[in-house]
């Protein structure tokens, strides 16, 4: 099994799950502290290793109206604050290869939107950065196709990639998650991540914006998380219901602890279990 460090993170499917969290888009200074602090907390509490997650810009946002985020430059500043303020690892999205320019001083791991997970120059400026990588598979690929993208990356030198699984494709405004297909992108032996929150997308579901299925938050997470996984990406926010972007598939933050005792149980257990190979 590979293993993609991010700091003093060691990120694989047979360590630790490691908790990659925060909020969809950076909003106030007041909500993006109030959520560090109580993933931080309740992270150290219960001994699993964390990254912070937000997008500065949210550039794929289902109507022109929708809130994108407070952009590039401010954006990567509000970040920089996070990290010197909490000393948390950082990741967040990139675009292009001129945002990878700015992004990589910042962020400690990058990430490539399940859209633009094909997208040969992003992804060869993504992996000259040297910087740790999380790729969304797209939402229409199969986990054979996930193969490609992963040439793709070590044609370009850079092995330091992360799979994250966001849910599939399921006829018109919705996902479903294929645990059989999870297990498939273990077997090219990189870290594999779960995106609980995106999964639980309706795509489109409320016309302008995407609706989803937060109350089956920790169904999910508890579903991957026994298949042995590197770690899980969720977006929690103290009011989902105010969120500026996904709220519907955001988890309370009220929820946190419970939500990730649950799951690090589970993943304490799986981790224990001997190897069984079956032909």
């Amino acid at each position: 099994m590979k293993e993609v460090k991010v700091d003093d993170i060691s990120l694989s499917n047979e360590s630790s799950f490691t908790l990659i969290a925060g909020l969809n888009v950076l909003e106030d200074k007041g909500i993006v502290n109030e959520v560090t602090e109580e993933l931080k907390k309740v992270t150290k509490e219960l001994g699993i290793p964390f990254i912070f997650k937000a997008s500065y810009d949210k550039a794929n946002r289902s109507s022109i109206d929708s809130y994108r985020g407070p952009g590039l430059d401010k954006g990567l500043e509000m970040l920089a604050k996070i990290k010197s303020e909490y000393a948390v690892p950082l990741i967040s999205d990139v675009h292009s290869p001129e945002e990878v320019l700015k992004a990589k001083e910042v962020v400690d791991v990058l990430q490539i939107p399940a859209f633009l997970c094909r997208q040969t120059d992003l992804i060869s400026s993504v992996a000259e950065s040297g910087l740790p990588v999380n790729v969304k598979k797209g939402q229409f690929l199969s986990p054979a196709e996930v193969r490609n993208i992963i040439m793709k990356f070590e044609h370009f030198n850079n092995k330091n990639i992360l799979i994250c699984e966001r849910g599939t494709t399921f006829g018109y405004n919705n996902l479903v998650v294929d645990m059989l297909g999870l297990a498939e992108l273990k077997k090219y032996e990189y870290p594999v991540i779960f995106d609980v929150t995106h999964s639980l997308q309706e795509p489109g579901g409320e016309g302008k914006s995407t609706s989803g299925r937060r109350s089956l938050a920790l169904d999910l997470a508890k579903a991957a998380t026994s298949i042995g996984i590197a770690g899980l990406f969720l977006e929690t926010h103290p009011d989902p219901d105010k969120a500026k972007c996904d709220g519907p598939c955001a988890l309370p933050l009220q929820n946190l602890k419970g939500f990730l005792d649950q799951v690090n149980n589970i993943d304490k257990l799986v981790k224990t279990f001997p190897k069984i190979e079956i032909s």
